[in-house]
Order: structure tokens, then sequence, then C-alpha cells
């Protein structure tokens, strides 16, 4: 039975790990021409507007789904059919309630907004995304009960449709928006951004009413329970104290990035004396690159969902040492995904903008690059340290953590960014600070609240050299290709060549162990393959 209820688990863990790939990279590949396609200030438009949604969307929905697809498990395992279709009554209106309140909020305020964050060309852009909000409040209500459920198909599916309208329609207008003609360029520049937009929220719209007919249709064959459900408000009670700590932790990133998004261009108009648009552009190519910046970190997502479970399991059977061992697989698994991505990222950053965005300033661009690339490493690090510290119990740990570093970063691009001879080059330097101080306050609240913690430095030694060669065989390769082919060509041969030399130096310097690969699917097979004991 427990064999049966790995599999099952890790089976969902893989779904959901091969629908989030699929999704980041829908949205790299949306993303990347989207900037090319509006420029640095029409994307500072965009990605204005975006913070603002982030924040209303990460608290609508960052807890209540996690407390919804917990409270249908415990219902469903009990036989409790009635109270887990009531534990989602329950949660959807609340759900719809936020999403019609994060609507209103952002389509009739969209213009004090935009003022506030000293961008007033993102007005457009704001009131084109406020449907979504609702959209997907919706949506996490259906997504929440269906993992309950241990059905993850409905999220991945949904998500990928969602995805891939939001790059056909989103890309589609843009481009139609941009070639027409406009009485002035900001006219242009800031309708090309809400068209951009409204392919994010048709996307959302049409994955909604595909989760609702979903629902409806599986409904029709589900048998009625014989049990008497708890009411309304136990049951709300209930939600909001898994809800809120969760919620709290994760809408203070979104928090802080909007306030660090009017923070960035008040210092560099205000402090700098920059026109707007100015301001707005250096602003774009900031967030252009912090498109690939979060791409290492989405891979972290689903892995983290597998090792709360695994560790939550060992502590209950009283099993300290188990769940050290897991905690340090799980670091040795992250930091080997992260450090490589991180390492290409800086390494190569001025080639790969070169690559990916040909319209960018790149002696702008790459820095910005170069400096994110390092700090994607501690994002990911962090991620992981937070679930180990949930897994044991500590809710408000990783919280508190996050806080520490959310000052840090304002307080740093606050300087920063104030210096005329760094000005947007300050603000990935914040990031990095920030998330280096959540990973490092995370790392010693681990060692010193778990009865046996996981060691550091094994978890990380054997990943970082093999990263730190691979990203000398990537420069140099990319180096020699450029002198004669170009820098795009160098970029590929860079990448390949680095990606070579790092899957021959994973096997050379056995960084997994077979207790690593426990922690994966089918990780016995690859054991066997690799010939690991």
């Amino acid at each position: 039975m427990q064999n049966e209820k790995k599999s099952t688990f890790f089976g969902g863990a893989a779904v959901l790990m091969v629908g989030v790939i699929i999704v980041k990279i829908i949205g790299a590949v949306y993303k990347i021409p989207l900037m090319n396609i509006l420029g640095e200030v029409g994307y500072g438009h965009f990605s204005a507007a975006y913070a603002v949604f982030n924040v209303l969307l990460t608290i609508a929905t960052a807890g209540l789904p996690v407390a919804l697809s917990q409270a249908v498990a415990q219902a469903t395992t009990l036989g409790r059919k009635n109270q887990a279709r009531k534990t989602f009554r329950v949660a959807l209106l609340g759900f719809l309630a936020m999403g019609l309140a994060g609507f209103l909020v952002m389509f009739f305020g969209a213009e004090p907004i935009a003022l506030a964050l000293k961008d007033s060309g993102a007005v457009l852009a704001i009131r084109a995304l406020a449907p979504c909000v609702f959209f997907v409040c919706g949506m996490a209500a259906f997504r929440g009960y269906y993992q309950g459920h241990g059905n993850m198909t409905p999220t991945s599916v949904s998500q990928i449709i969602e995805a891939s309208l939001k790059l056909l329609i989103g890309l589609g207008l843009t481009a139609y928006v941009v070639g027409l003609s406009f009485p002035t360029e900001a006219q242009r520049l800031e309708t090309g951004a809400a068209a951009g937009i409204l392919g994010v929220t048709i996307g959302s719209g049409v994955a909604f009413v595909l989760l609702v007919g979903w629902f409806i249709r599986s409904g029709r064959q589900t048998e009625q329970g014989t049990d008497t459900p708890g009411s309304a408000g136990a049951i709300l009670s209930q939600l909001i104290r898994v809800a809120v700590p969760i919620t709290v932790g994760a809408s203070a990133s979104s928090i802080v990035s909007l306030i660090d998004t009017g923070l960035v261009l008040e210092r560099l108009q205000v402090g700098l004396g920059m026109t707007e648009e100015v301001a707005v552009g250096l602003y774009g190519t900031y967030q252009g690159c912090m498109t690939l910046y979060n791409l290492p970190a989405a891979f972290m997502v689903p892995f983290t969902a597998a090792v709360i479970p695994a560790i939550s399991a060992a502590c209950t059977r009283q099993d300290h040492a188990g769940a050290g061992k897991v905690a340090e697989s799980a670091l040795r698994i992250s930091a080997l995904l992260a450090l490589p991505m991180a390492v290409g990222l800086s390494v190569l950053a001025h080639p790969i903008i070169a690559l990916l965005y040909p319209k960018l300033d790149v002696s702008v661009a790459g820095p910005l690059m170069a400096v994110l690339g390092i700090a994607s490493f501690f994002v990911c690090i962090s991620l992981v340290c937070s679930s180990i510290l949930q897994a044991h119990g500590h809710v408000v740990a990783p919280v508190a953590a996050t806080f520490m570093g959310a000052v840090v970063k304002l307080a740093v691009n606050y300087v920063l960014v104030g210096i005329p001879e760094i000005n947007i080059f300050g603000a990935p330097v914040g990031t990095l600070a920030c998330f280096a101080v959540v990973a490092a306050v995370d790392m010693l609240l681990i060692r010193r609240l778990l009865p046996q913690p996981p060691r550091f430095v094994r978890a990380f030694a054997k990943p970082l050299a093999a990263s730190l060669l691979m990203g000398g065989a990537a420069w140099a390769v990319c180096g020699l290709v450029t002198r004669f082919a170009g820098v795009k060509l160098g970029c590929v041969c860079g990448i390949a060549a680095g990606g070579l030399a790092y899957l021959i130096l994973v096997v050379a310097l056995k960084v997994f162990s077979k207790d690593d690969l426990s922690l994966m699917p089918k990780g016995d097979k690859i054991a066997k393959i690799l010939r690991i004991s």
C-alpha cells in the first residue's frame, strides 16, 4: 500500500513537473518576443501592470488552494464525500468573491495605481489584466479541489491551454496593434502593452471555462456520500487557519516586487532626474532579464511538492535521521539543477542577451543578467530550505526570513539605484542581496531548529565544483566560436558544450547518491543505469 501511495504521489508530482516545464517554456517563448516587439518602454508598461496583478493574485490564491487541497484530501481519505463537496463549494464562493474584489480594484483603480508606480503609461495594461484576477481565482478553486483528490491532470492541462492561448493571442494582438498608426509613439506602446496583456486575460478565461466544464462532467460520474458535512463557518475557519500563514509568506515577495517597481522608477526619475520614458525603458530592460532569471526557480516548485510529504512522513515516524537524509538529498538535487543554470546565465549573460533580445542594449542588459544569474541560485535554495522548515512544522520561520530579505532588497535598491554611476544596475544587486540573506537565514534556522540538520557542505560541494568547471568550458567554447562565427552561434555552441561537460562531470564526480534518486520518479531504474549503489 505504501509503495502504491508513493507511486501515485510521485506520478502526480511528475505530471505537475511536466506541466510546469511546458508552461514555463511557453511563458519564455511568449515574453522574449513580446519584449522584442514592444521594446524597453512598452515592456516596462507591461511589467508594471503584471506587478500589480501578482500581488492581488498571490493574496487571493497562494494559501487557499493549498488549504483546500489538504481539506479535500482529508475528507476523501475518511470517505466523507459530502464534506469534500461542501468544502469545495465554500472555497469556490470565497475565491470568486476575492477575484471580483481584485478585478474592481485593478479596473477602477488603474489610474491612481499607475501614477503611484511612476508609470502613467501602464493604465491601459492594468485595466486589460483586471478580469484575469477573477478567472485565475476561480481556477485556483478547481485546481485545489482536483489536487486534493490526487488528480493533477486538470491543473496541468488547463495551465498548458492557458499559456498557449496567451502566447498565440497575446503575441498576435501585440504585433497587430504595434503595426497600426497612432497619434503618438507613447500611445502606440501603451496600447501594444495592453494588447499583450489581453492575451493573458483571454487565455485565463478559456482555461476557467474548461475547468468548469471538466467539473460538471466529472460531477455527474461521482456517487453521493452518506456523511453529514460540517457547517460552512467551520469549513471556512479550517481553510483560513491553513491558508493565512502560507499567504503571508507567499505574498511578501509579490508585495516587495510591487513596492520595488515603484521604488526603482521613483529613484530613477526623482532621484536622478530621468524622464519617465527613459526610466521606464531601463526598468523594461531589467524586467526582460528577469524573465530568464525566473526560469530556474520554476523547476523547483514541483520538486518542493515532493520534498514536504517525504520529510513529514519521516518526522511522523520520529525518524529524524531519515528526515535529515531526505533534506540533504533535496538540497543536493536542487543545487544540481539550479547551479548550472545560474552559472550559465551569469558567464554567458552577454551572448544570451544578444541571442534572445537583439533589440536590447547588451551593455545594459548583459551586466544585469550576470548578477541576476547568480541570484537565481539563492532563490532556488531558499525555496527548498523553506519547504524543509515547513515539513518540520516551522511555518513562520521562512516567512520571517523572507521579510528580512525584503527589507535588505528595498534598502539596497534605494541606495544603489539613486547613485548616478550605478542607477538601474543597483536593482539586480538588491535582488541578489535579498535572496542571499533569505537562503542564509533559512539554512541557519535549519541548523538550529532541526534535530538532525542536513550537511550543507556535502550537499553543495560536488554540484558547485561541476557547475564551475562547466561554466569555464561554456565560456571558453563560446568565446572561441564567437571569434570565427559570431556571437549567436558562439552562444549556442557554448551552451551545448557546457551541457555536455556538466553531464560528464556529474557522472564522473558521482554527484548523485541512491538516496537522492529515491526522491525521483523511476529513481531505482536511474540508479541501476548509472550503476549507483
